[in-house]
């Protein structure tokens, strides 16, 4: 099974690296809870506006937010939230942040199919003041490198569920992005998406501890099983939420964690806060 392979890997050590700090501009300690940085992605409320996915996060007890390529802007409007959108949408998203206190930290998982692509979601990023990007484009990996060291900013290769049996999506192992980001600059690594290495049936702790030092962002969704599951509020699945928890605690991890739960969509906010009590039970 792949999960005892992982295992295996993990405790043989031989992709530990313990001690790298990343080099960006951090997030602001002050928006620490009990030790951490937690928000949502705004995917989470995809059957809202971005400034519904704002005000719910901030409900739900989240201070920082995830955007996605995509998501509306607000009621009434056609904008969409994008790396093409217009300055003067950007400055209504930025002022609604700023006006309900939730910080935006990151953007994605957003796709670059050339350099320019990547130099324009980095340029915007920069813009919006956030702390890293999400993608899976690791084709352009010399690409995000090079915009990574431009714009001081991190990028964070994501995965969502796959197979061996599928060998054109790599992302899923967390064994060939750590080949992608091993010997890169140290603002380029991974967002471990704890749900999405189960459905991949991989046990996301040990995902974990082969990245790292590498880890920079984590989207945190507990699964009702491993495979095609549901999911469910933090604790109540196999994820082992407890345990990714403390494994980021020893690798002093410092990115932000954005709850998302791909479940309940007209009404998560009782979930998502659910995830961020969990969390924050776990002080670091």
């Amino acid at each position: 099974m792949k999960i005892q392979l992982l295992q295996f890997l993990a405790l043989a050590g031989g992709f530990c690296l313990t001690g790298i700090v990343t080099q960006a501009t951090p997030i602001p300690e002050n928006l620490h809870q009990n030790g951490w940085f937690i928000g949502c992605q705004a995917y989470t409320f995809k059957e809202f506006t971005a400034f519904e996915a704002i005000a719910k996060t901030k409900e739900a007890g989240g201070n920082m937010i995830e955007f996605y390529p995509g998501q509306t802007l607000k009621p009434g409007s056609t904008e969409k939230v994008s790396h093409t959108m217009s300055e003067s949408a950007m400055a209504e998203l930025k002022a609604e942040c700023a006006r309900l206190g939730v910080r935006p930290v990151n953007y994605g998982v957003v796709a670059a199919r050339n350099a320019e692509e990547v130099h324009a979601i980095m340029s915007f990023a920069k813009k919006m003041e956030l702390y890293s990007v999400c993608t899976e484009s690791t084709e352009q990996i010399n690409a995000w490198e090079a915009a990574a060291k431009e714009f001081d900013l991190k990028v964070a290769f994501h995965e969502h569920g796959g197979s061996m049996s599928k060998p054109g999506y790599k992302v899923w192992n967390p064994l060939y992005i750590l080949g992608v980001v091993e010997s890169r600059d140290h603002r380029v690594g991974a967002c471990a998406d704890l749900g999405h290495w189960c459905t991949s049936e991989l046990k996301p702790v040990e995902c974990l501890r082969i990245l790292n030092g590498r880890i920079i962002s984590v989207h945190l969704k507990d699964k009702a099983a491993y495979g095609q599951a549901a999911v469910v509020v933090a604790g109540q699945g196999v994820v082992d939420v407890a345990a990714c928890l403390e494994e980021l605690k020893k690798q002093k991890f410092d990115g932000h964690i954005s709850i998302e739960h791909e479940n309940d969509w007209k009404d998560s906010v009782p979930q998502v806060r659910a995830d961020i009590d969990f969390i924050k039970a776990h002080a670091k």
